[in-house]
């Protein structure tokens, strides 16, 4: 865990409590509901409960220290007068706790996101599992049969798969959004039957060793209406166009831009209302962000998604997801590897 807490200091003018369970599990390594890691520019203190206490004293490089179950009670007294706060995290609560304890919290904002942002080999190697388990879950579904099956019963299988496959569950609930319910990017499955000359949406991904993956593909069921079809293609060459713009160095906004311009052209525009993608890692959405409002810069070992969808309501919806590592130099190495080209499923 050195070297993230020297990346992590390298960008602090302040200690950091830091309070969000998937950055304390970064930089500690400690997977907990309830603790609070303090950075300091010569040490690392992590305070947590007596339920957590033998996992954090097992842990290397940080003294622990043990409160009552209602942290923030006692935390005050352990922290300088003034210290930073992760402002997306931190509850207004213990906010005022603090406030009330004596200490000056200072807003950070994002600062241990972005160190996660550029992943390190072993997190890359998680990673590339993980979407590999996905692939093979993929290549089976499109084996199964989906006409007659609601949406839930083929998210159950999914879910079944992601184990079976040897992963550690899903990364998120699997999304199956078949006819209509296409048109909602995160629909939830439902007891709706999956009829014939339609598309489905499926989004679903295997986390392993703590790590996500991330994964849509678009099947039909028979030939499709005249405008579903074409969106499918559309939305294909846009992800395709935007995959070759992800580089090192390469704007969130910029990369968004090439898939949006590509949509835009074929006058499906307005049917594309989310951002890109986003990044991957300890959680199914971190930085970067790849969306017009977006200030985020792509960097090498980077993990992002590239995601473009086309949504009719009251029809279907398209969408088609890669899961890719951003390179230094040259194209991105596509970890999801299931095809692209339309799969018609019985």
């Amino acid at each position: 865990m050195t070297g993230r807490l020297d990346r992590l200091r390298a960008l602090l003018e302040l200690p950091l409590i830091v309070t969000h369970p998937a950055n304390v599990y970064y930089l500690t390594g400690l997977a907990s509901s309830n603790a609070v890691a303090l950075v300091e520019p010569d040490r690392l203190r992590l305070f947590t409960d007596f339920r957590y206490l033998e996992q954090a004293r097992a842990l290397e490089d940080a003294e622990v220290v043990e409160l009552p179950r209602s942290l923030f009670s006692e935390l005050p007294r352990h922290l300088p007068v003034e210290v930073g706060f992760e402002a997306e995290h931190l509850a207004f609560a213990a906010w005022e706790a603090l406030r009330d304890g004596g200490v000056q919290p200072v807003p950070q904002r994002e600062v241990v996101e972005r160190v996660r942002a550029v992943k390190e080999a072993a997190e890359l190697d998680a990673i590339r599992g993980a979407a590999e388990i996905t692939t093979r879950m993929l290549e089976r579904l499109a084996e199964q049969r989906f006409v007659g099956q609601t949406e839930k019963e083929l998210a159950w299988w999914i879910e079944s798969q992601l184990h079976e496959l040897g992963g550690d569950g899903p990364a998120f609930e699997p999304i199956v959004a078949a006819g209509a319910n296409g048109a909602l990017p995160h629909a939830d499955p439902g007891d709706a039957v999956i009829g014939r000359g339609t598309t489905v949406v499926v989004d679903a991904a295997a986390r392993l060793g703590r790590y996500c993956s991330d994964c849509t593909r678009t099947f039909a069921t028979g030939p499709l209406p005249d405008e579903l079809a074409r969106s499918y293609e559309v939305c294909l060459a846009a992800q395709e166009q935007a995959l070759a713009a992800v580089a090192a160095g390469a704007s969130g906004p910029e990369v968004d831009a090439v898939a949006r311009a590509a949509i835009a052209a074929e006058g499906l525009g307005e049917l594309f209302g989310h951002g890109l993608g986003h990044g991957v890692g300890l959680e199914v959405h971190e930085l970067p962000r790849l969306r017009p409002e977006s200030r985020d810069v792509l960097a090498a070992c980077g993990v992002v998604t590239v995601e473009p969808g086309i949504y009719h309501p009251g029809l279907g919806g398209v969408r088609i997801e890669d899961l890719v590592v951003v390179r230094e130099d040259g194209p991105p190495e596509v970890l999801t590897t299931f095809p692209k080209q339309l799969v018609t499923v019985s």
